[in-house]
């Protein structure tokens, strides 16, 4: 481990860990079902499993198998990651004696169900209504639990029997024990991190080996939804004997600069034969462009390097050079792009001979300076302005999708947001691809729990023997992502509470990220530690779940029971002057898009019960954004106290799309209310309040709420607007209803005694005294007809790609419907499939596969997949009772 780490050392860049993980949409042209990904003379072949598996699933457990009984043999799958050979596990010397009937090569697996992996197996539901039921809203009410079987054939040609062959899962929920030809290999508990088995030595050539893999879903194992189910991709990798290994190449850069910046090289070679091999490593640097996937010019080469590689031996060969006049990553914006580059080693034979192998690392070169000033990207700061985001992706659940993580993102970096939290888990590597492609920044973290539980079956369980093997293998997976800038090793742990015991275990941690990567700082959220305990000692840098802004500290929230926080920036500060400050957790604000109920508030932060914006009844909480969970704030809030302190690095936002389980506050419904995006990816009004603050160039006003109350003529309804302006004229039919300047501290323009009349809404705002923005809003008909879009018009025929299309029932006039709640009926028709409906609405327990959705707030969304091989349109229509159809058309390509 490291005796000094400085922050300001913070200069290397990095990209992906291996070629073997390197696997979003630009990648695509590499990586198919069973085709070479690199030439046939690279060596290396990495074949995608994801078709022609068989599953099955039960409630119990139908083999009478358990992790704690099989885990003398899963364990020394955890010796690569774990430092001391001392602490190394020994797998025994005889097999277990049990008999597997679903991991055996003869049994009839002919009438389970086939499927396509990725694959969640509980997001087709049903869910489970009410409070007597196996897994409740924390959860999602899905039916995660149980055991689940994933069997498939593998077929080996002669020719690769002097080859090394690798099964590669980049995360199985959960317990993941593997089984080939009968035979136990290993597995890994936790179900987020990707892990490797050796199938060599069990492989028959020329005949079936079947492959058996076998996962466990505990309940109460998770604050949220989890998945379940080989639910991210697998791989076949084929490599010579003597190969780089797993995670295997790693890049940091120094001396960064407009014109140079040194690359320092560390290449692992692993020898698997049975002979002593000399090997000569070469890497040469490249252009890359992630968006297409090609190679652009060659900008510098390693000098080449000779290394002796013992049978069952790796060694490490290192080595340094220059690129001039770098192209840097960094944070996108309209005039920057996050420039990448790909190094590519090679693997020779002796002095000039046959290449043995070819690995490819994305990277980046750029600097990164943590400290009290802030983060400073290549010299510049950057105020970070982040989200939290799990890993569902909503309608599909936890089975990764590339287009629907890009889909997220599109949505996002709209609103002005630069960074993402991977809450509170390692992400697919897919989607670290993707923010590195379009420039955000990445707080990547590992662990909800340590040894302090959250729930009975949760991480603690494994803590004490996984802890290490896990942080290791998450951070060299992850180390080359030029979008990484920080390693969170927890969030809100119990051993916060525990003092010297807790701060011990934390220290434990981060030695181990400092050991592994160096050059990043390591972290771990705090809900509860204070500037004067000895927990936040243990950390580089200082992240504050809700504490920056306070907690049930206004009178708003002093009838609430649990702990009152003041804001805690500035005592943060005085005790770590030298520190980078940050809200990993800020608001937790709530709301169901597009519903308004009254009365509204006076203060600009609220929590929610059934007199304060919220309606425990039908499970709906106000659109006002000034509602939050009891812990939580109001973005107004938190802006107000960030806002007087440059020493705060910025926010993560809680959240930044709504995700599946975690239902606060109505613990009945299925998903979260927290997202300033809905679950189906329609902004909420809170989109907007954020977009005026991130994106303060932009003119734009906003306005809140609809204009369509037939029970509410004369009465009071206040309207707000969101807009950067610094003054807003409001007119209600041609009425104004004052011109309002906007004070300091203060993020929205508030008209809080209009009366309600039909007609329309008008605000004009300024800035600087001249014209900003204008915006409107009438009072609309009732529905009459369905009006569809599709996010693009043409997509991939690869059996991945998705198109959502997002319908609107409108008025004669073509406005939107504000209260409209019509039943539609989706029809996919040519060359694509219905994969799932949604609505946004929390309380909708239709299951997402259903053809069949309510619309909500005037809006649904159906995702629709095109099938693979199959060119030419997708027809997709949209019925409803009394409403004229719509129809749209997508292509495929």
């Amino acid at each position: 481990m490291l005796a000094h780490f400085r922050l300001r050392d913070v200069i290397q860049l990095l990209g992906l860990g291996c070629l073997v993980l390197n696997r979003s949409p630009i990648a695509a042209a590499r990586v198919v079902e069973g085709r070479d990904q690199e030439t046939p003379t690279s060596g290396r072949q990495v074949i995608k499993l994801d078709t022609d598996w068989r599953f099955w699933h039960s409630f119990e457990n139908p083999d009478g198998i358990a992790y704690d009984q099989l885990k003398a043999y899963i364990l020394p799958g955890a010796n690569d990651f774990i430092a001391d050979p001392s602490d190394h596990h020994k797998r025994p010397s005889s097999e277990p004696n049990i008999t597997v009937r679903y991991a055996d090569n003869k049994f009839d697996d002919s009438d389970w169900e086939t499927v396509k992996v990725p694959h969640d197996w509980a997001i087709k539901g049903p869910f489970y209504i009410g409070d007597d039921v196996p897994v409740g809203g924390g959860m999602g009410r899905l039916p995660v639990q149980g055991v689940g079987w994933y069997r498939r054939k593998i077929i080996i040609e002669p020719s690769d029997t002097d080859k090394e062959i690798y099964l590669d899962i980049d995360g199985a929920m959960s317990y993941a024990i593997v089984w080939l030809n009968g035979r136990l290999l290993g597995g890994w508990p936790y179900g987020y991190n990707s892990f490797r088995l050796d199938l060599t030595p069990h492989l028959v050539a020329g005949k079936d080996n079947q492959l058996a893999i076998r996962l466990d879903n505990p309940t109460q194992s998770s604050r949220w939804y989890p998945g379940g189910g080989l639910y991210r991709n697998v791989w076949l990798t084929k490599v010579d004997k003597t190969h780089v290994g797993q995670s295997g190449t790693y890049i940091t850069t120094e001396g960064v600069s407009s014109s140079s910046a040194t690359l320092n090289l560390a290449v692992t070679v692993e020898n698997k034969a049975d002979v002593k091999r000399d090997i000569h490593v070469s890497t040469d640097v490249y252009k890359f462009n992630p968006e297409t996937g090609k190679m652009g010019r060659k900008v510098a080469s390693f000098p080449r390097a000779a290394v002796s590689v013992s049978p069952g031996q790796n060694v490490d060969s290192s080595s340094s050079t220059i690129v001039k006049n770098p192209q840097l990553w960094g944070v996108w914006t309209s005039q920057k792009k996050p420039n990448m580059y790909i190094a590519v080693t090679e693997l020779r034979t002796g002095g000039n001979g046959k290449v043995i192998d070819t690995y490819e690392t994305r990277f980046g070169i750029r600097t990164f300076d943590l400290s009290s000033k802030g983060l400073l990207v290549n010299g510049e700061r950057v105020r970070i302005q982040g989200v939290n985001q799990h890993h569902d992706l909503g309608a599909l659940g936890a089975a990764f999708n590339v287009r629907a993580a890009e889909r997220q993102l599109e949505i996002l970096r709209d609103l002005g947001v630069n960074a993402v939290r991977t809450s509170h888990n390692p992400p697919a590597p897919e989607l670290l691809d993707l923010l590195d492609q379009k420039g955000f920044l990445v707080m990547d973290e590992i662990f909800d729990s340590w040894e302090i539980q959250k729930n009975p079956n949760d991480f603690h369980l494994i803590f004490p023997e996984w802890h290490e093997a896990d942080l290791r293998s998450f951070i060299r997976r992850d180390r080359n992502h030029p979008s990484i800038y920080s390693w969170s090793v927890g969030n809100e742990v119990g051993e916060q509470y525990t003092e010297a015991g807790g701060t011990a275990v934390a220290q434990g941690l981060v030695d181990i990220a400092h050991d592994t990567d160096p050059t990043r700082p390591v972290t771990a959220s705090l809900n509860y530690a204070k500037p004067n305990m000895t927990f936040p000692t243990a950390f580089d840098v200082i992240s504050l779940n809700y504490q920056g802004e306070g907690i049930r500290d206004t009178p708003a929230y002093s009838h609430l029971s649990g702990i009152t926080t003041y804001p805690l920036y500035t005592a943060f500060h005085e005790a770590f002057p030298d520190k980078l400050i940050e809200g990993s957790e800020t608001a937790s604000a709530l709301s169901s898009r597009g519903t308004y109920i009254f009365p509204v508030v006076d203060v600009n932060s609220a929590p929610i019960n059934d007199t304060s914006g919220g309606n425990s009844t039908s499970m709906q909480v106000s659109a006002y954004e000034l509602y939050s969970a009891d812990y939580g704030a109001s973005a107004d809030k938190v802006f107000a106290g960030q806002d007087p302190y440059s020493f705060v690095a910025g926010e993560f936002v809680w959240t930044g799309f709504d995700y599946i389980g975690e239902p606060t506050p109505y613990y009945d419904a299925r998903s979260s209310y927290s997202g300033i995006v809905d679950l189906a990816g329609f902004p909420k009004d809170r989109y907007y309040l954020y977009q005026s603050r991130w994106r303060p160039d932009l003119q734009t006003a906003h306005i809140l709420p609809h204009w369509t109350w037939p029970d509410r003529l004369g009465e009071v309804t206040p309207v707000h607007v969101f807009s950067s302006a610094d003054e807003a004229e409001l007119f209600l039919n041609g009425k104004s209803q004052g011109r309002l300047v906007r004070e300091q501290y203060s993020y929205r323009f508030r008209w809080d005694k209009v009366v309600y009349a039909p007609g329309e809404l008008r605000v004009v705002t300024y800035k600087n005294g001249k014209v900003w923005a204008k915006a409107s809003v009438q009072t609309v008909g009732n529905a009459s007809r369905l009006r569809l879009a599709a996010d693009r018009s043409s997509i991939r025929a690869d059996g991945d790609d998705l198109a959502y299309i997002t319908v609107e029932v409108v008025d004669s006039k073509g406005r939107v419907v504000p209260n409209a709640s019509n039943e539609i009926t989706f029809d996919v028709a040519g060359a694509g499939e219905l994969v799932a409906t949604d609505n946004g609405d929390p309380a909708d327990f239709t299951v997402f596969p259903s053809k069949q959705r309510k619309a909500y707030s005037g809006l649904a969304l159906a995702i629709v997949r095109a099938k693979a091989g199959k060119r030419g349109p997708i027809i997709i229509t949209a019925s409803g009772a009394n409403l004229k159809t719509a129809q749209v058309v997508v292509k495929t390509r």
